[in-house]
C-alpha cells in the first residue's frame, strides 16, 4: 500500500521548533509566527539582509549562548540552532520559513527564559535571522568575505609579558575565547590583565600544567568576573607550562582557554 507525502510535515515541523525555542511563551508569539508561516514566511525586506553584518551580529549578540557551526560558535546556554533545525531543514522545511521562526523568536522571546527582550531590532534582526537562515546545519564552513567577517577564536598573535605585565584579551567579538590562544613569559610575578569589551561576563584563571579543553590542573590563581573593563590576577609562576581559561560555565569547555610558557 503506498501513501501520498505528507506535505504539511516541514510545516508542523516549524511549529514544533517554535514550541521547542519559545518554551511557555504568551500566545502573542505563537500569533507572530502563525502569521509568518500563513504568509509563506516572507519577510519584508528580505532582498536588503546582510549577511555578513548578520554574521557579525549573531557572535557578538547570540553566539555566547548558542551554537552554531558556520559562525563558529559554541554557546550552551540557548538551543544548538543546527540541531533545532536539522530534522525539519531535512524534510524539505524551506530557509525562509526557518528564518521567520528565529525573527519571531528574537521580536518575541520566552519571557520565562533568559534571552533578554529588544536584544536587536530593524535591520539587525533582519540580518541575524537571514545569516542563521542560511547557513543553520548546513555542511562545511563559510566562504568568500563571510568566512573573513569574524576573526576565528584564538587566532590573534601570541600574547607577550613585558616588565611583568602580560594582557590576554577576551574576544570582543562575543566568542566564547581569547583573542590568542597562545602566551609567553618569564619566571616570576606577573600581573595577567584580561580586557574585556564583549559585554559577555568573562574572567581569567590559571591552572598548572597544559589541561586543554577539560581542566585537571591546581588553580593558581584567578581574576574577578566582568563584562565591561580590565580583570586583574598577580601570580608567581616558575618554568613551565601554564592554562589560562575562563571559569564561567561552559567557557572552557566553549574553546575559551589557551597555552601559557613560562621560560
Amino acid at each position: 500500500m503506498s501513501y501520498a507525502p505528507d506535505h504539511r510535515a516541514p510545516r508542523r515541523a516549524a511549529f514544533d521548533i517554535l514550541r521547542g525555542l519559545t518554551g511557555r511563551a504568551g500566545a502573542g508569539c505563537l500569533v507572530a509566527a502563525v502569521g509568518l508561516l500563513a504568509a509563506g514566511c516572507s519577510v519584508k525586506g528580505a532582498d536588503n539582509a546582510n549577511l555578513i553584518a548578520g554574521k557579525k551580529e549573531f557572535v557578538a549578540k547570540c553566539g555566547s549562548c548558542h551554537t552554531l557551526a558556520r559562525a563558529e560558535t559554541k554557546g550552551i546556554v540557548g538551543p544548538n540552532l543546527d540541531a533545532a533545525f536539522r530534522a525539519s531543514v531535512a524534510e524539505g522545511l524551506e530557509r525562509g520559513t526557518v528564518r521567520g521562526v528565529v525573527e519571531g523568536q528574537i521580536a518575541n522571546p520566552n519571557k520565562a527564559g533568559v534571552m533578554p527582550k529588544d536584544l536587536v531590532s530593524g535591520s539587525t534582526l533582519r540580518d541575524i535571522a537571514a545569516y542563521v537562515a542560511q547557513v543553520a546545519d548546513l555542511p562545511g564552513k563559510d566562504s568568500g568575505l563571510l568566512a573573513t567577517a569574524v576573526e576565528a577564536p584564538g587566532a590573534g598573535k601570541p600574547a607577550v609579558e613585558s616588565g611583568g605585565k602580560l594582557s590576554i584579551a577576551a574576544s570582543p567579538s562575543g566568542q566564547l575565547a581569547y583573542v590568542t590562544d597562545k602566551a609567553a613569559a618569564k619566571p616570576g610575578a606577573v600581573t595577567i590583565e584580561m580586557p574585556n569589551t564583549s559585554g559577555v561576563s568573562h574572567n581569567i584563571a590559571i591552572e598548572s600544567g597544559e589541561h586543554g579543553a577539560s581542566g585537571s590542573g591546581t588553580v593558581l590563581g584567578a581574576s574577578e568576573f566582568l563584562t565591561k573593563g580590565s580583570a586583574k590576577v598577580t601570580i608567581s609562576l616558575k618554568a613551565g607550562t601554564y592554562t589560562f581559561f575562563c571559569q564561567a560555565p561552559g567557557h572552557r569547555a566553549a574553546g575559551m582557554y589557551g597555552t601559557l610558557v613560562v621560560k
